[in-house]
């Protein structure tokens, strides 16, 4: 039944390490900062974890890696799995441990990731990773990095329904003025429009201030059941709705270039929670680059299809828009240490709907979207939480 995990899982702590530049910690003193840090946030310590959900890194990878964190931590799971769907990863991460819990298979899950991709990969590596991952056949051997597949996206868009490069450059300026209220972000300068415009091109039509950051940096989260949660510390942040699409994995076979898998993982999400986009007080979206902010709005339902520059333009993810995006900042503005990006959009979501959301908390966070995805918008997972139990 698409309602089986409705309510089952929670989430009762959160952290997320420094991020931008940190040189003197490496992605496991990262990780396991941060799952100690949600640990802490909750009440909990090591020994009641029973699940482990990591993601590798990039910069100093390991073949079990959950596993390996588990053995740095000294802590024995009954549940341990290292998870990889991109951007997506943390959302479809969490998605799975909810599931382990609703079917008790683990009581506690911490769901982990970091990586240190500004101090500890060099240009040269990032540039082979960037054009090593198109198609073998149809992609790769033309060089054309990951910025320049999304730029085929944001022409795509422009083409098909007059988007234009203002409307892209807004994305930006919103989750600046985000990132603006968030002390922990690694960009909170206030930018303009033409400042987005007269950025150095990086893949036309994107310039660099439509394309995401390159950051160190770890997050973590505690989920348990339910029934648990209301005995602990902090305010339970309620699994209400998850749902996945996966619509390709090389965007030369994509079926659109305009219209994603969210529209799959979205329906499913609502469809789980009971409810719909109208219901939403606020989206915390994957925005690798700004093109992909607008397709997201539009096949998450929060406006028609080919209205996103508009919704955008019109102010209304601002901070105090109609539907605020990336609260945090965002991977353009507040960091983005690559799998682990999102992560720092469900921790913030967690705060937002507890309340605990400081100078940027919003007068209304009853229940909130999250949104992840991964490759050049392949693999989608979209999760609905909220304050109680049902929506």
């Amino acid at each position: 039944m698409p309602e089986s995990l409705r309510g089952k899982a929670a989430i009762v702590g959160a952290a997320d390490t420094e991020v931008g530049v940190v040189p003197h910690l490496g992605p496991t003193r990262l990780c396991v900062e941060a799952i100690l840090g949600a640990l802490e946030d909750a009440g909990l310590s090591k020994d009641d974890v029973d699940g482990l959900v990591t993601c590798n890194s990039i910069a100093e990878p390991c073949t079990y890696h959950a596993e390996a964190i588990a053995e740095y931590l000294q802590i024995f799971p009954r549940y341990c799995v290292s998870v990889a769907t991109g951007g997506g990863t943390t959302f479809t991460a969490l998605h799975q441990a909810a599931a382990a819990i609703a079917t008790g298979l683990c009581n506690t899950v911490v769901v982990a990731m970091a990586d240190s991709l500004r101090s500890r990969v060099s240009r040269e590596r990032a540039v082979a990773m960037q054009a090593s991952t198109g198609h073998p056949q149809f992609e790769a051997p033309w060089g054309a990095p990951v910025s320049a597949s999304y730029a085929l996206i944001a022409r795509a868009h422009m083409h098909e329904y007059g988007t234009t490069p203002e409307q892209l450059a807004a994305v930006a300026v919103s989750t600046r003025a985000h990132a603006a209220r968030n002390p922990a972000a690694q960009m909170r300068t206030p930018i303009t429009i033409d400042d987005v415009l007269n950025s150095r091109m990086i893949a036309d039509p994107l310039h660099l201030l439509d394309c995401s950051l390159i950051s160190d940096g770890g997050a973590a989260v505690v989920l348990t059941s339910a029934e648990r949660a209301s005995d602990l510390r902090r305010r339970p942040v309620y699994l209400l709705g998850a749902g996945e699409g996966h619509g390709h994995e090389h965007i030369s076979q994509a079926r659109s270039l305009t219209t994603s898998a969210a529209v799959d993982s979205g329906r499913r999400a609502y469809r789980m929670a009971g409810m719909g986009p109208a219901d939403v007080d606020f989206a915390n979206l994957y925005d690798c680059f700004t093109p992909v902010v607008l397709i997201l709005l539009e096949d998450l339902g929060f406006c028609a299809k080919g209205e996103g520059g508009a919704f955008v333009e019109a102010g209304h993810i601002a901070p105090d828009g109609r539907l605020p995006v990336n609260t945090h900042g965002g991977l353009l503005s507040h960091c983005h240490p690559g799998h682990p990006g999102a992560m720092f959009a469900l921790t913030e979501a967690v705060r937002q709907v507890q309340g605990n959301g400081g100078e940027r908390q919003l007068a209304r966070a009853e229940l909130g979207l999250v949104h992840g995805q991964g490759g050049v918008m392949s693999s989608h997972c979209t999760l609905i939480l909220g304050r109680e139990r049902t929506a």
